[in-house]
């Protein structure tokens, strides 16, 4: 079961909009009963003042002291208050800012925006930028044309800010789909004991999943009585009301998944991949030290910062040539290059320190296929073996079009003992949840190349072997971690 309260400072705030009894004013919420067991209560706060103290920041305060989810958070009330904080997460909104074609005789534009729309389809871009950056139901964004138009600040305002009739429903209508698409849940999915938002990403051109493993995912789920969505970073607003959280699109430290996985954190949801798990996965550099210090068997490596002949005459003599230069968060063989000889390692070195601060040398080791180890709470659960593509020496091979090489799936029993046993004691360094353990298997000899936290799993592919068992193991994984909080 849920409540939703909207908040306002007085019942005449809400003059304009339709009636509702979920209107309340902060008095009145501030004297409900706070005792809300097997209540999920959504909150949203329209109070004409946010500053530090006023009756915004306490309705926001007081609802996150009681449990409940609201909107805006605390956090972003205080983003917003903190000029130098507001300028700096800003910093993303410079590129839609940049592309605007508004005219205006002025070198000073100010407008207003509702959950990221706004009336202007020049400024919509924009608005939409700033309200993932500040996720608060009404906010007024100026711009200063300064050889190009520049966000020069951004507030949070009141209703009473909204005196244009055409802004006026312009937000009546977006709030009504915003609370009844983001904070009420269809009357289909309350035969579900459990909801699992699954985040993607339609536009990316190689995503861990396909539109069938996803399907299959979501089939896995339903038998388990765990209802699933689909969401996107547009969605990021919305994780309150789920239970859990599984990233189906690729990660990155400074990119948005990494937020979600903290949101859902912080939210004491099912999260998988974890903070932790992509903060220590995706950073080849802090992988390749994590493996050396606990003795976990790896090429030789090396990390390089300059460029200058000292340093590449160590790479030579540590490593020796033919080896491997990679940035620290490639993927999908991106960002990785092989040298073969000094001037190859001088040009590929400068190249790929103009992006990264640091580079991890390697040394190359030819393999024809690499061993792809699916690891599940610490547990082998599916194994591949990923072969190079005809006439080079990696799994994809980039170009004008991506070719990767073919494949084959097996069971766990048929894989070498010492590939599984050094797959497991990888996986575990980095926490409990579901990787990809990349290893490179010559003769007697096995080294990890490193740790996926968010490991391909395609229909046809890491599936082959164990069909629909494999999705089934994993929706399990989320259903048991769901009933040991008790939510």
């Amino acid at each position: 079961m849920s409540a939703f309260f909207v908040v306002v400072e007085n019942l005449s705030d809400w003059q304009p909009y339709y009636p509702s009894q979920d209107v309340i004013t902060f008095d009145d919420y501030l004297e409900k009963d706070v005792v809300t067991e097997g209540k999920r209560v959504r909150v949203i706060n329209l109070c004409r003042n946010y500053r530090y103290l006023g009756t915004g920041y306490y309705c926001s305060l007081l609802a996150e002291a009681r449990g409940h989810h609201v909107f805006p958070s605390v956090v972003t009330i205080n983003d917003l208050g903190r000029k130098d904080l507001a300028s700096l997460q800003l910093e993303d909104a410079k590129e839609p800012s940049r592309k605007l074609s508004i005219g205006s005789k002025e070198n000073k534009l100010t407008f207003h925006c509702w959950f990221g729309q706004t009336l202007d389809k020049d400024l919509a871009r924009l608005a939409q930028s700033v309200y993932e950056k500040f996720p608060c139901p009404l906010l007024e964004i100026s711009l200063v044309n300064k050889h190009g138009w520049q966000v020069s600040y951004v507030k949070a305002i009141s209703l009473k800010a909204l005196t244009d009739p055409d802004e006026q429903e312009a937000f009546a209508i977006s709030f009504e789909d915003f609370s009844r698409r983001m904070w009420r849940k269809p009357k289909a999915r309350k035969s579900y004991r459990f909801d699992l938002a699954i985040l993607v990403n339609p536009e990316e051109d190689m995503p861990p999943s396909d539109d069938k493993a996803l399907k299959n995912f979501e089939m896995a789920a339903k038998k388990l009585g765990i209802a699933t969505e689909l969401v996107t970073k547009k969605d990021y607003i919305r994780l309150p009301e789920y239970d859990g959280l599984f990233i189906r699109e690729t990660t990155a430290v400074d990119h948005h998944t990494y937020k979600f996985a903290k949101k859902a954190e912080a939210e004491d949801m099912v999260v998988i991949d974890d903070s932790s798990s992509i903060l220590r996965c995706t950073n080849k550099i802090y992988l390749a030290d994590l493996l050396r210090t606990h003795r976990i068997p790896t090429p030789a490596s090396v990390i390089l910062n300059q460029p200058d002949n000292r340093s590449l005459q160590r790479l030579v003599d540590e490593i020796g040539f033919p080896m491997v230069l990679k940035i620290p968060d490639g993927s999908f063989s991106r960002g990785i290059i092989k040298v073969n000889n000094l001037e190859e390692l001088e040009k590929g070195a400068e190249s790929l320190l103009k992006n990264s601060a640091l580079l991890i040398a390697q040394e190359f080791l030819y393999t024809q296929y690499d061993w792809r180890i699916g690891v599940l709470n610490n547990k082998p659960l599916y194994a591949c073996r990923y072969y190079m593509v005809d006439n080079h020496w990696q799994i994809y091979q980039h170009g004008e079009t991506t070719k990767s090489g073919d494949f084959d799936t097996l069971p766990t029993f048929e894989v070498p003992r010492h590939v599984l046993d050094v797959a497991v004691k990888s996986a575990r360094l980095i926490g409990n949840g579901l990787y990809g353990v990349d290893i490179k298997q010559s003769t007697d000899r096995v080294v990890v190349i490193e740790v996926n936290d968010n490991p391909s799993i395609e229909s046809g592919v890491e599936d082959k072997y164990l069909g629909e068992q494999l999705y089934d193991e994993i929706m399990a994984e989320f259903l048991r971690r769901m009933d040991s909080r008790g939510r």
